[in-house]
């Protein structure tokens, strides 16, 4: 039997309000987006002197609280502790000790298996870091922790495999003055990985030291809720005009390009003015113009009506109800 045009109209109204439902009540996805590279380069040549890096003085903000800068070579040999996660603007998220000082790894070691090919000289520009007491701290998985023996017989720390190293012209907490040098040296991601940004998905999340763990967008950006938006029956932003100006809506994200944010209620919906927007357990979310780097957290509590957002969905200090 064939089915009415009026049947037929009625039925794919009702497949519309079953995604949605099934988006903002169950399951949800959206289309992709792209994400950047920037990390920075320098001459190619030897291991030693400065590249262009991210400068002396850099300071990324970090996603837990790390100790104080060990400020001289000789403290640099020292044993790596636990292990943080520091959130850079230009590189997104890399890897430091226990006291804030940036880890890299060197394009002519190998991973698989590991070998470390900086030795001599090569290893006092760079001192490799010692794997006796390393351990993972949060949002690095410890399975990624190894160690490899070195010509001299020393146990260097690996992270998937890559020998991982200090730059002794990185003196404090935040320095990166070694990313990029000879066009072989690179900060680590906790991955493994070089450091940058496009290393980071979508969406993700990072342990704030003051807010505990918190949504961030593709640039390591705090992704924030607004207490007059909704979420059900749909999506709706209450955030217009000269809002948009200070609180930018995050663009769609596909839901194979989150880590550690709810799956349930992930999902995109065209605004009133026409802009796509993404949600979060179908809740629009926004970035912050007051947040100028990574890490950043300015928009927390703005007005009693703007809060960070948890991997659920809630507002961070807010009670959803």
């Amino acid at each position: 039997m064939k089915t009415s045009w009026r049947n037929a109209s009625l039925v794919a109204s009702a497949a519309a309000v079953l995604v949605l439902t099934t988006a903002c009540g169950q399951e949800g996805g959206t289309s992709s987006v792209g994400s950047q590279n920037v990390g920075a380069t320098a001459a190619a040549g030897g291991y030693g002197g400065v590249g262009s890096g991210i400068g002396t003085g850099t300071s990324p903000s970090p996603s837990s609280t790390v100790g104080g800068g060990q400020g001289n070579l000789g403290a640099q040999s020292a044993s790596a502790g636990k292990l943080e996660v520091s959130a850079n603007a230009e590189l997104g998220d890399v890897l430091t000790d226990s006291a804030g000082l940036s880890l890299y790894r060197f394009d002519e070691d190998t991973a698989e298996p590991p070998k470390s090919n900086c030795n001599g000289d090569c290893a006092t520009a760079w001192p490799p870091v010692p794997a006796n007491d390393a351990s993972a701290g949060a949002g690095i998985d410890k399975a990624l922790l190894g160690e490899v023996t070195r010509a001299d017989g020393s146990k260097q720390l690996t992270i998937a495999g890559w020998p991982a190293y200090r730059y002794a012209k990185d003196t404090k907490a935040g320095d990166l003055t070694g990313q990029g040098v000879g066009g072989k040296w690179y900060a680590l991601a906790p991955t493994g990985k070089k450091a940058s940004v496009a290393s980071l998905p979508g969406l993700s999340t990072r342990n704030d030291p003051n807010l505990g763990e918190i949504v961030v967008d593709k640039n390591g950006m705090t992704v924030y809720r607004f207490a007059k938006d909704k979420a059900w029956p749909e999506p709706v932003s209450n955030c217009t005009g000269a809002c948009l100006e200070k609180w930018p809506v995050v663009a769609p994200v596909s839901s194979n390009d989150t880590k550690d944010v709810q799956k349930k209620g992930l999902m995109s919906f065209t605004r009133s003015d026409g802009v796509k927007q993404q949600t979060v357990n179908c809740s629009p979310i926004y970035t912050f113009s007051g947040d100028k780097q990574a890490g950043d957290t300015n928009g927390q509590g703005v007005g009693g009506t703007w809060y960070a957002v948890r991997p659920n969905g809630e507002m961070v200090g807010v009670s959803d109800k």
